[in-house]
């Protein structure tokens, strides 16, 4: 290949959720992020997700508990005008931050439900059958009438930006009959009324997950979700979508929704989806229905890494057995810990402090998959004191920034993987003709041990070290483009050309202290 013909590497891309659970409900979160935006540019991050920040049904709510789309801190409803995390005013700061250092923005998209008794504006009567909390497709009543929260009608914002109101008939099902003070599972029953065909077959059909559920063979609910996507899209300049609980609601209007936003906002509009399954099988046939439209978040590889950080002298080799990267690594967002994973949530899923820094290496530095970086591992996690949820201090011994700036520097390149030994592995990086300086990785779930890696004859005399200073020993490149690359007990190392470029911004030293105290 001549100079001529040689095509610029393209940089690595990563993403950073840009919250956990417990943030706290001080309506700051925006302006947090907003100054963190430089620092984060500085070792790597290029596309933040945030959260939920349509109007919750109280100040205090994450936003899963949805009660308006179109509210995003900007009308006076459910405690105020602005959301957990801020006003639109201050949402629109930090999308003007991110703009100006060239970091995307992600916006986490409730689309399943909406909160009813918490959140509805008032109630209405409906007819309903009751169904098997296990099985949703088995009814377990005769017809009868509730009186359920399902009338949304938006009080403090009017008509703005959308005229659509709410009433039982764009539901499919709730979950709480005001005139009994009863809980259960009510199926909405009326002309074409049913749960959607196209969803998961988790308890029977996966349609009904929570809370009051929306109807997408209802017209106008179709309609008003395609507009909103639209409208947010261009309204706040994001760059894409994390969908939540895709396996809960239609498949088909998915698909049509997609579709209908990149075709209005840019093909490049970015979509991750959370199916949480450790099915990999169930996860590629929901791929392959979407037309490969979509990424998903890799559950099967987050329950590797639990299960190898919780098992003594686990076998490293198996770390990437059944997972969705190993499949399909186009379409894989690689985590190691999440908001619905971290400490005290429903599915939470410890994956050890040792094992963190070794799973952001293989998330971070090999060539397949799309890693997310979570930022109570960045930052450390509050916890809860009323559930007994201790706080957490950043993970990785304070240098994931490390790992996500070798990252952007140095992952490129050819990958040959060292998966020989069961409780040592390592790979390397090769680097390309434009980013030549590659990368060494080896790690180990028990004793010190080492690796001899090839890194090729052009680096021969270098002299290589551990950007993460957790290995003192320098390696020597041998004639045959060869080295021993060690690293400590239970631990990883990152090897680079000792005076690469770009070393002197190791170590990175990264301020993890977001909140200022």
């Amino acid at each position: 290949m001549g100079e001529q013909d040689r095509r610029p590497t393209p940089e690595n891309a990563t993403m950073l959720q840009g919250y956990e659970w417990n943030v706290p409900a001080d309506g700051k979160h925006w302006t947090r992020l907003r100054d963190a935006v430089p620092t984060l540019k500085a070792i790597g991050v290029d596309n933040i997700w945030l959260p939920p920040g349509c109007k919750a049904s109280s100040s205090k709510g994450n936003g899963f508990d949805i009660y308006d789309l179109y509210d995003l801190g900007e009308f006076d409803q459910k405690d105020g005008k602005a959301t957990k995390w801020g006003t639109k005013e201050q949402l629109m700061d930090l999308m003007g931050a991110a703009k100006e250092k060239g970091v995307g923005v992600y916006w986490d998209a409730v689309l399943n439900h909406k909160r009813p008794k918490a959140g509805a504006d008032d109630k209405e009567k409906c007819r309903v059958v009751e169904v098997d909390e296990n099985d949703r497709t088995k009814t377990i009543s005769d017809p009868y009438e509730i009186e359920a929260w399902v009338k949304f009608d938006f009080p403090g914002r009017g008509d703005k930006h959308s005229k659509q109101k709410y009433h039982w008939y764009h539901f499919t099902g709730t979950d709480f009959d005001a005139a009994t003070n009863r809980k259960a599972i009510f199926q909405i029953v009326g002309d074409n009324k049913g749960w959607s065909n196209s969803v998961d077959k988790e308890q029977g059909n996966a349609d009904y997950m929570m809370f009051a559920d929306l109807d997408y063979s209802h017209q106008e609910v179709i309609d008003d979700v395609k507009n909103w996507g639209t409208w947010i899209v261009k309204e706040t300049g994001i760059k894409g979508f994390r969908l939540d609980a895709v396996q809960h609601f239609s498949e088909r209007f998915t698909n049509e929704w997609v579709e209908h936003v990149r075709e209005q906002c840019g093909k490049d509009t970015f979509c991750v989806g959370e199916f949480w399954i450790g099915d990999v099988k169930t996860m590629t046939e929901w791929l392959e229905k979407m037309g490969h439209k979509f990424s998903l978040f890799d559950a099967p590889l987050l329950y590797n890494f639990s299960n190898i950080s919780k098992s003594e002298n686990a076998d490293l080799r198996k770390v990437f057995d059944n997972s969705l990267v190993q499949v399909e690594p186009v379409n894989a967002v690689t985590v190691v810990m999440n908001h619905d994973t971290q400490p005290g949530q429903t599915v939470a899923t410890p994956v050890e402090g040792f094992f963190k820094p070794l799973a952001y290496s293989l998330i971070l530095l090999r060539n397949n998959g799309y890693p997310c970086l979570f930022y109570g591992d960045l930052y450390g996690m509050r916890g809860n004191k009323d559930n007994d949820v201790p706080s957490e201090p950043p993970a990785c011994g304070g240098k994931l920034a490390d790992l996500t700036l070798v990252r952007k520097l140095y992952a490129y390149g050819d990958q040959e993987d060292y998966f020989n030994d069961a409780n040592c592995i390592g790979f390397v990086r090769r680097g390309t003709w434009d980013k030549p300086n590659g990368c060494a990785v080896v790690m180990s779930n028990a004793k010190p041990g080492e690796i001899r890696m090839a890194i090729g004859t052009e680096h021969k005399g270098e002299c290589w070290t551990d950007v993460l200073g957790w290995e003192e020993k320098e390696v020597k490149i041998d004639d045959e483009g060869y080295g021993v690359f060690p690293c400590p007990g239970v631990s990883v190392s990152v090897y680079v050309k000792k005076d690469a470029e770009g070393r002197d911004r190791f170590p990175v030293n990264f301020d993890a202290n977001i909140y200022k105290e």
